[in-house]
C-alpha cells in the first residue's frame, strides 16, 4: 500500500516547503500522518506574480491546447488512482472503494471541462447592412479558489479544471485536513505540461490567506465551496473591491417521500446515501418528509438499513462508512443530538461516539422532531437523518422549504403530477427524483438562497470563469 505523500506548496512550477508547518492527521486512528507547510504572506506574493505571468501565457493558449492539458493530466490521475486514493483515505478516513470513485469523478471534472473548452462560443447578432454585432467569451483572469475538506479530489479538481478550461491562471487554497488530493493534481498537471504560474496551490492558515488574495485587485474571481458563514464573508471582501463571486455553500436537503412509492427500496436507498461520506456532504439527504400514510413503514426500514452500517477504519474491506472528519464534528453532532431528544424527538438508532480512538460517530436517526429542534434549521453535517411525517404533498414541500438553504432536493413518487409540482414548488438549485445523485460534471450544480450562486458543472460552468464581450463594428464611421 502506498505511503502518505510529503507535502509541498506548489507555486510557479516548483515545489516549496516552508519553516512553518501543521500536522495532518488520520481521523481514523488520530496518529500524525504527514507535515503540511504553511504559506507566509512573502509565499502569497510569489502565487500573485506567477499567476499573473501565467494568465498573460495561458489565456493566448488555444482552447485546443487548453483541452490537451486537462485530458493528459486526466490520464494521469486515472493511473495513479490507487495511490490517490489511498491517500485520501488516510487522511479524510473515507472507505477506499469510495476514495477510488471520488478520484474519478475528479478526472471526469477534468475531462468534461475539456471538451467545454472547445465549446465556449460566442455569437454573431442580427444587425442592419454595415453593421456586425458579435459577442466574445474570454476568461476573466486570476481566480483565487478555496476547496474543502470533505472531498479533497473532486472539489478541488471542479474548481480547477473549469478555469483552467476557460483560459483562466489560478491560485488553490485547499483544505489544509486533507491536503493530499490538492497536492496530487498539481502533480498530474505539472507532468502533463501545463506552464508555470497557471496553477499555484497554497495552504496556510485560511483567513490569512483570503484576506490578502482577494483584496488584491489582480484577482477577477473568487471561487468558493463551503459554509454559509465563511461564504458570506469572502463575499463581503470581495464586494470591497467589485470582485465577483461563485460560491456553493451550505445545504439541508430536504427529502420528499410520497405515498405511492416503494417504500422499502425509497427507505433502503436513503439510508445507504445519508451514510455516504459519513454524511460530511453539503447535499447529503438530512430532512425526510415522509406521507403520513406509509411513515412507519418507511422509517422502520430506513432505521434497520442504518443500524446496520458497517463503519470502521476506510482502508479494512467492508466497511461503509468511515470516522467524522475531526473532533468537532463528533461534539457538534453530540450536542444536536442532545437537544433534539430534550425537545420530544425520538432517538430510533444512534446518537453517540463510537469508542475512543478515532472520530467514529453511530449512524443515527430521528424521528417526529419538533420544528424547535436546533437539527431542523442547521445543517448536521455528519450522519444523522431526520424522519418526519407530512399529511400531503403540499404540506411536505412547505416543510422542505421552511430552512433559509436550497442546494439540493429529492423527491420519491412515481405520479407525474407529483413531479411537477415538486419542479414548481420546492426551492433548490438542484432537484432529484426517485434517486439521490443531485451533481454530474456535465449537469450545472449550484444553489439559492444562503446556499449561495453560480452553477459549477454542465454547459453553464465556465461562464462564471469568462467575461461576455460585445463588439459593435461599423463598416463605415457613423
Amino acid at each position: 500500500m502506498s505511503t502518505y505523500p510529503e507535502l509541498h506548496l506548489y507555486i510557479h512550477g516548483e515545489w516549496r516547503k516552508t519553516a512553518d508547518d501543521l500536522p495532518v492527521l488520520n481521523p481514523a486512528t488520530e496518529a500524525e500522518i504527514g507535515r503540511l507547510p504553511r504559506a507566509a504572506t512573502s509565499d502569497l506574493d510569489d502565487a500573485l506574480e506567477s499567476a499573473e505571468i501565467g494568465f498573460k501565457i495561458w489565456r493566448q493558449a488555444s482552447p485546443a491546447e487548453r483541452a490537451k492539458v486537462l485530458y493528459k493530466a486526466s490520464a494521469i490521475m486515472r493511473e495513479r488512482q490507487e495511490e490517490i486514493a489511498t491517500a485520501i483515505t488516510a487522511e479524510h478516513g473515507k472507505p477506499l472503494d469510495q476514495a477510488r470513485l471520488e478520484v474519478i469523478r475528479g478526472c471526469e471534472f477534468f475531462e468534461w471541462d475539456a471538451g467545454e473548452a472547445t465549446r465556449t462560443y460566442g455569437r454573431v447578432i442580427p444587425s442592419a447592412p454595415g453593421i456586425r454585432y458579435i459577442v466574445h467569451q474570454q476568461p476573466i483572469g486570476i481566480v483565487a479558489a478555496f476547496s474543502p475538506w470533505n472531498f479533497p479530489m473532486s472539489q478541488p479538481c471542479r474548481k480547477v479544471a473549469g478555469a483552467i478550461a476557460a483560459g483562466c491562471s489560478i491560485i488553490l487554497k485547499a483544505a489544509e485536513e486533507t491536503p493530499a488530493g490538492a497536492l496530487h493534481i498539481a502533480r498530474a498537471l505539472h507532468d502533463a505540461g501545463l506552464p508555470p504560474g497557471v496553477f499555484n496551490l497554497v495552504f496556510g492558515t485560511p483567513s490569512e490567506i483570503s484576506d490578502h488574495l482577494i483584496r488584491h485587485d489582480q484577482v477577477r474571481l473568487v471561487a468558493f465551496t463551503g459554509s454559509t458563514a465563511v461564504g458570506r464573508h469572502l463575499t463581503t471582501l470581495a464586494a470591497q473591491h467589485m470582485t465577483p463571486v461563485l460560491m456553493e455553500l451550505g445545504g439541508h436537503a430536504p427529502v420528499i417521500v410520497c405515498e405511492d412509492t416503494h417504500v422499502e427500496a425509497a427507505a433502503i436507498t436513503g439510508a445507504i446515501r445519508k451514510m455516504r461520506n459519513a454524511g460530511q456532504v453539503c447535499t447529503s439527504p438530512t430532512r425526510f418528509f415522509v406521507n403520513e400514510r406509509i411513515f412507519d413503514a418507511y422509517t422502520e426500514t430506513f432505521v434497520r438499513r442504518a443500524a446496520e452500517t458497517r463503519v470502521g477504519n476506510g482502508v479494512d474491506p467492508g466497511v461503509e462508512m468511515g470516522p467524522l472528519a475531526n473532533g468537532r464534528r463528533v461534539e457538534a453532532l453530540t450536542e444536536l443530538v442532545k437537544d433534539a431528544v430534550s425537545k420530544g424527538a425520538e432517538l430510533r438508532t444512534g446518537g453517540s461516539r463510537i469508542g475512543n480512538k478515532g472520530y467514529f460517530f453511530q449512524p443515527t436517526v430521528l424521528a417526529n422532531v419538533p420544528d424547535s429542534a436546533r437539527v431542523m434549521q442547521e445543517e448536521p453535517f455528519g450522519p444523522l437523518a431526520i424522519i418526519n411525517p407530512a399529511s400531503s404533498l403540499d404540506d411536505a414541500i412547505e416543510k422542505a422549504n421552511s430552512v433559509p438553504y436550497g442546494l439540493a432536493a429529492y423527491g420519491f413518487t412515481n405520479r407525474a403530477d407529483y413531479v411537477d409540482r415538486m419542479v414548481e414548488g420546492v426551492e433548490a438549485g438542484n432537484l432529484s427524483i426517485n434517486t439521490l445523485e443531485a451533481s454530474l460534471p456535465e449537469t450545472p450544480f449550484g444553489g439559492v438562497k444562503s446556499s449561495g450562486y453560480g452553477r459549477e458543472g454542465g454547459t453553464e460552468g465556465l461562464h462564471n470563469y469568462m467575461v461576455t464581450k460585445n463588439l459593435s463594428h461599423s463598416l463605415s464611421i457613423v
